[in-house]
Order: C-alpha cells, then structure tokens, then sequence
C-alpha cells in the first residue's frame, strides 16, 4: 500500500524498514529479485513473466561468451525499467523443467540446439510466449530444431550456410521497428555472424541492425562457417547483412535474433545494449519508450562484478 510521503510519520516509517530489513515485509525489489524464480511463477498473470537462460560455460578467457552476466544485466534493467515486469537469469545448469506462464524466453547458449528441441519451450511457444536468441544461441542443427528457430524467430545460423567472422560493422541506418528506438548510428568489433537462413522472401521479419561486411570477412570455398559461394557472392555484390532481425509470427507471436555479444566488455556501448533490451522487451509485448529501454551505461568494474556474480550464482547452483 503507498501512503502520501508526507504523512507518513517516522515512527512508522521506521517500522516498516525494520520489518523489511527483517524479511517480514519482502520488497517490490525482493519479490522480483532475477533469481526469484518462484516469486516468478506465483505471480499473477497480470505480471510480464520473462525467462533468461544463459550457459553455464564460457568461451576461452573470461569475457567471452558470459551470457549469465549479460543476462544479469538485462533482466535488472528490464526489471526496473518496468515496474510490472519479473525477469529472472537461470544457467543451464538450472534448466527451467515448465515455461508455463512465460511471455517471453530468451536464451544465450553455446549452441542453441538444446532451446531449438524443447517441447517445453514448444508449449510456451504454442502459447503465444515470445523467443529471442543471441549469438552462439542461435545457431541449431537442421531438422526440428532449424524449423522450430524459423517457426519461432523467422532466421537462425545454419553452418555451411551463415558465417561468424570478427569483423566491424558500421550501423548507420536503423528501420521504423519498435526495437531501433533510442539507436545511434555505431561501429562495434565482435564476432557478428551474419548470412542467417530466414524464412522465404522474408515474410515476417524486419531486419534491425544491418551493414555491408567487407569480402575479407568470408571466404568463397564452402566451410561450416568461414564461407561458401552463396555468401562469398552476396557480400561481393555489396548486399547487407542483417546481425540482427525482429520476427512477427502468423499467430501474432514475436522473435528476436542478435547475433553479437561474445565480448561481455560490448554491453558498455549504449546502442548495443539498447538493442538487446529493446528485443526483450518487444517479443514479451511491452511498449518500448521512445527512446528505447532505460539502462545505465556499466563502468569496466561493474561489467567485470557482473562476471563474478555469474560464477557465484553458477557455483551455488542456480
């Protein structure tokens, strides 16, 4: 219950902190801390429900490939950005066993194949919940899980096809998506895949952040990922490459796929980590401001916290 500041009388004032402080009275903080997982599922259904899933492993040193440290940071934003929304952070170690009552699933894996052939994840999908996948998280196998990615996000890497070169892109123009909101024109090095397989002419998806990748970033000679003539000749005629694309379903459904952030250090840059937030929150159906999902720009130090703060909460099994 809020009371008007000013007739609340210290001595209650008072009262309440202590009971507070005491774990008798939990916090709006408390109730939707992102490892509150049942605070989560109890929620009513008037609540914005967003699972995030990152792998447990990393990727070489640390500071690759951290998606429970960058997912710690998302879900924070979102959490506090939207008083109505309870995100919580599960590692893979911690695989959700029910997504029921999930809006929104958002996954950052060392392959995505195991999000790809979830029949949990299925249901929820069948549900209407929305899906975003991010770097590593979005490339599956061909079978179920390439036509599940399709079904639900409208693209997804598929090796011998999509290529993973480091290179950096120059995001100059952004189209008229809910998700561009807030995005200033920007150059960032990471491993960008690109040459996604979407789904035919497009149909449903609108890509977000697009450049034109240099021929040195990909070869002519098919490999699972470093090149293949199809793309070789793409990128020599100077098409686009979309390293992230926003998906409406037939069903009114949404998807979201990044296919940046192996460096953690990436998330300091504003138009990159509003771009991820902005997916978040448009595939769980929020209204995304004009100026895109508010965050705090984090220093070296707390995107660093962030990395121990993952390991700690892997360690102690969440």
């Amino acid at each position: 219950m809020k009371l008007p500041h000013a007739r609340i009388r210290l001595p209650f004032a008072l009262a309440v902190l202590s009971l507070s402080l005491a774990g008798l009275i939990p916090s709006q903080a408390a109730e939707r801390d992102v490892f509150g997982y049942e605070a989560q599922r109890a929620a009513p259904d008037s609540v914005t429900k967003i699972v995030f899933i990152g792998d447990a492993g990393t990727h070489g040193p640390r500071g690759n490939h951290e998606f429970v440290a960058g997912f710690l940071l998302m879900a924070r934003a979102l959490n506090e950005a939207y008083p109505n929304v309870h995100a919580v952070v599960h590692s893979s170690n911690q695989w959700p066993a029910d997504f029921s009552g999930a809006d929104a699933i958002i996954v950052g894996l060392n392959h995505g194949e195991r999000a790809g052939t979830d029949a949990q994840i299925a249901k929820a999908m069948e549900a209407g919940a929305g899906f975003m996948a991010v770097h590593f998280g979005v490339e599956v196998n061909l079978g179920i899980a390439a036509r599940n990615y399709l079904n639900w996000m409208g693209g997804y890497f598929e090796t011998g096809w999509s290529v993973n070169p480091w290179w950096e892109p120059e995001f100059k123009v952004f189209g008229d998506h809910p998700t561009t909101r807030g995005l200033k024109p920007f150059t960032l090095r990471d491993e960008w895949y690109y040459h996604m397989r979407f789904r035919k002419e497009m149909e449903g998806v609108t890509p977000i952040l697009s450049a034109v990748a240099p021929v040195t970033t990909v070869s002519e000679e098919k490999s699972d990922r470093g090149g293949n003539p199809d793309v070789f000749k793409a990128v020599s005629e100077g098409k686009p490459q979309h390293m992230a694309w926003a998906y409406t379903r037939p069903d009114g459904g949404r998807g979201f796929g990044f296919t940046g952030l192996h460096l953690h250090a990436n998330l300091a840059n504003d138009s990159f980590r509003t771009c991820l937030l902005n997916g978040a929150a448009w595939i769980a159906k929020l209204e995304v401001p004009a100026d895109g999902v508010a965050s705090k720009t984090p220093s070296e130090d707390a995107l660093k916290t962030l990395i121990e703060e993952a390991i700690a909460a892997v360690d102690s099994g969440k």
